[in-house]
């Protein structure tokens, strides 16, 4: 289907809220729209703390609304705007708040971390389509979001570019049983490195990633392949699946993107440049395909695509992940916490890279296990797990 009869076929510009504009996938979300322009259209572009790209992003692409979650700002953000007809908000419950107004069609949930849980679910029980970027919404309570989504009959398309593979292989297939899938891992900058190495590893040097251009909390996610962690995790909410039926293949190459094994065995791979924008367009258009400017593969350059299993003794946030979904419960919570908890004291240089498996590992032995948590439970258990990982680290430091 050509953009025109996409156009026809949906009446209207799709009005896209973007939650976390100014990150990594807001700013090429962005760009997809600029390029479909005659089809999208940002109603709501929101931000944590980057108030000069927000800024910059509003005057250019004219949303109805705009949010900066850290109201220190608002005042610097109101100014800037006063020229033209923008809505600004500041604050927490502002961000929860513009996912339900009506004229939004699709909400893109790309901020980072816990805090996208909230404004996900409110933007659920609105009956928004939702574009998930955001892995810890479902790592913290995939059971709860999963459930509501059913309730309101609301999509959930997946952004990462592993789901997203996998939600392309699987089109078509909808009553064939699933044997397996395999989440493709680049290995991060760190795939080669011995223990000793690890022990030693800079801030510097784990937000060098070989592949991906990503945000500071992502990056290093993915050195210690707790980004693949949560992968796994979100592709048991996702696609309805047992832990038994999901495994982790490290490809250094990135040229495949995630793979489904079926019950008679066949294979299918989806395949791609490294580029967001690409599972980005995909959530915004399915189930139709548009064109996009991006570079192709070129099969001649590509001399081998080489595989292996991951070491869940250098990465053991993989196999926490792994426990953690076994466990269910509140369990991958409190991974989660105790996660952004070590993530954010290794940027400031408070831990070493190793020492953030020792303290979530801790960190789950010592959290109070909820079998059937509610949402209050979890949020209970994130402020717990994050006071409990943040005394570890200041003991050990």
């Amino acid at each position: 289907m050509n953009k025109t009869s996409l156009h026809e076929q949906t009446a209207r510009k799709r009005q896209i809220a973007i939650l976390g504009s100014t990150g990594s996938i807001g700013t090429q979300a962005l760009q997809v729209i600029e390029e479909h322009s005659d089809l999208y259209e940002a109603y709501a572009l929101t931000a944590n703390n980057n108030v000069e790209l927000l800024i910059e992003q509003a005057r250019r692409h004219q949303p109805d609304v705009v949010v900066i979650a850290n109201e220190a700002h608002y005042t610097t953000l109101r100014d800037a705007l006063a020229d033209l007809p923008i809505k600004v908000y500041a604050g927490s419950d502002a961000l929860n708040e513009v996912v339900e107004a009506e004229p939004i069609d699709m909400v893109l949930a790309s901020m980072v971390g816990y805090a996208g849980l909230r404004p996900t679910m409110n933007a659920i029980r609105a009956g928004k389509a939702i574009a998930l970027a955001n892995k810890e919404t479902l790592v913290v309570a995939g059971e709860l979001v999963t459930q509501l989504a059913l309730e309101h009959r609301v999509p959930i398309l997946p952004v990462d570019s592993e789901h997203s593979a996998i939600f392309q292989c699987l089109a078509g297939e909808a009553h064939n049983p699933i044997e397996k899938l395999l989440l493709t891992a680049s290995g991060g900058p760190f795939r080669t490195w011995s223990m000793e190495q690890l022990q030693h590893a800079t801030r510097e040097q784990a937000l060098k990633h070989p592949n991906w251009d990503m945000g500071a909390k992502i990056t290093i996610d993915s050195a210690s392949m707790m980004n693949k962690g949560f992968e796994v995790i979100e592709a048991k909410w996702l696609f309805d699946v047992t832990p038994e039926q999901i495994e982790v293949v490290v490809h250094p190459q990135s040229v495949i993107h995630s793979m489904v094994q079926f019950a008679d065995g066949s294979v299918k791979a989806q395949l791609g440049t490294p580029d967001m924008r690409l599972p980005i367009q995909y959530a915004f258009s399915y189930p139709q395909r548009l064109s996009l400017s991006s570079q192709r593969l070129d099969f001649s350059t590509l001399s081998s695509l080489t595989f292996e299993q991951p070491d869940p003794v250098r990465f053991r946030n993989l196999a926490l992940s792994f426990k953690a979904l076994e466990r269910g419960g509140n369990m991958p919570c409190i991974l989660n916490a105790a996660n952004e908890v070590c993530v954010a004291a290794f940027l400031k240089e408070r831990i070493g890279f190793l020492q953030m498996s020792d303290v979530i590992e801790q960190t789950m032995q010592r959290t109070s296990f909820i079998t059937s948590p509610t949402y209050d439970d979890y949020v209970a258990t994130d402020a717990a797990a994050r006071r409990i990982a943040e005394e570890l680290i200041t003991h050990n430091s």
